[in-house]
Order: C-alpha cells, then sequence, then structure tokens
C-alpha cells in the first residue's frame, strides 16, 4: 500500500509555507512522514504537490508527483492513484497514530471496498486519512470532468467502507489533527514533545 501525502496547499490561512515551518528545527511535514513511516502496512511513501512546491519537496527523499490538476484534495488524490492504491493523508497531519493507519488498510483490504474512510456520528468524514483503491481513480476522473471536486461526496456516491471513529481507541483521534493556522502550532507544541 502507497501512502500519500498531500503537499500541495498554499497555506494561505497559515500565512505561508506551513509544511516548511520548523517545529524544534524539524520541518511539520518531517512528522507527518515519520509517522507514517511507522505503519506497517505502508511499503511505499509519496509526495503529492504542486508544480510551485515539488522542487523544494524533493529534498525529503521521497518521490514527489506532480499534481496538475490543483483543484483541492480531489485532485490530489486522483494523482496518488495512478501509482496503485494508496493511503491518503495531509502534510499537516503531524500526530498520526500508526496503528490507526495500519487498521484503516486492514480494513480496506478486508471489504474490498472502492475506499475505506473514518465517519463521525454526525456523518463528518475524514477523507484525507483513509484508504483508496486505484479503481475510485476512473469514479473522481468521472467527477473532475464534470467540474465536480467535492471528495466527500464523491465518497458517499462510491461504495466505500466506513470506520466509525467513536468506536475507536480514544487516543487515536489526535492522528485526525492538521495545522492550518500558526494558533494551531500552540496546540500542537505540548503534543510533540
Amino acid at each position: 500500500m502507497i501512502g500519500a501525502v498531500l503537499a500541495g496547499g498554499r497555506g494561505r490561512r497559515f500565512g505561508g509555507d506551513k509544511l516548511l515551518f520548523r517545529i524544534n528545527g524539524k520541518p511539520l511535514l518531517l512528522y507527518t512522514l515519520e509517522k507514517l513511516e511507522r505503519a506497517e502496512k505502508i511499503d511505499e511513501i509519496v509526495l503529492v504537490a504542486s508544480k510551485e512546491n515539488a522542487e523544494k519537496l524533493e529534498g525529503f527523499g521521497y518521490e514527489v508527483l506532480i499534481d496538475g490538476l490543483m483543484v483541492g484534495p480531489m485532485g490530489g488524490i486522483y494523482t496518488a492513484l495512478s501509482l496503485g492504491d494508496a493511503f491518503v493523508v495531509a502534510g499537516d497531519m503531524p500526530l498520526l497514530v500508526p496503528e490507526f493507519i495500519d487498521f484503516i488498510v486492514e480494513r480496506f483490504e478486508e471489504t474490498k471496498k472502492l475506499a475505506c474512510v473514518p465517519r463521525w456520528g454526525n456523518g463528518y468524514l475524514e477523507p484525507l486519512h483513509a484508504a483508496y483503491s486505484s479503481s475510485f481513480r476512473g469514479f473522481l476522473e468521472e467527477r473532475i470532468k464534470s467540474g465536480n471536486y467535492a471528495i466527500n461526496r464523491a465518497i458517499r456516491e462510491s461504495d466505500a467502507c466506513y470506520i466509525e471513529i467513536e468506536k475507536l481507541p480514544e487516543n487515536w483521534r489526535e492522528s485526525f489533527f492538521n495545522v492550518n493556522t500558526r494558533e494551531d502550532l500552540g496546540r500542537l507544541s505540548p503534543l510533540i514533545f
């Protein structure tokens, strides 16, 4: 299973390239990559980036795929699936829980669905912490051609398996934490040390 890290955002809310922002001397993206490396079900990691970000990210030592669509997360997922089945996360998720990733990939392999996505009790999905089949790429292509870039809607319209978050160990929920603003860094600091 490929671990695909979406690293193409512009960081407007953060006020700069948050993935390269250093926390304790390490770029934020490196925390995400190190956690993903520890998941046993992930065989290979790739970065999915914009053309503008690609060169900066090559120094991390992973294959960098260019998202030529730039239509948000759907374009990044579509690009990652060109290599095969993928577990997709955002690059700004430094608290990934490797055991949770393995759990999702195992469920994905068991159910053989197009996607396996964590879902909250209120129906909210976590599409950037989910496993996708390479077959889901064709499903996304239809939506991209028609200008419908809503990944949550695509998941709901597909044959997906859902993982009910409230039934899982509570400490796994920190895996969803992502950094959008500089204020989020304040919440992150005690958790990283």
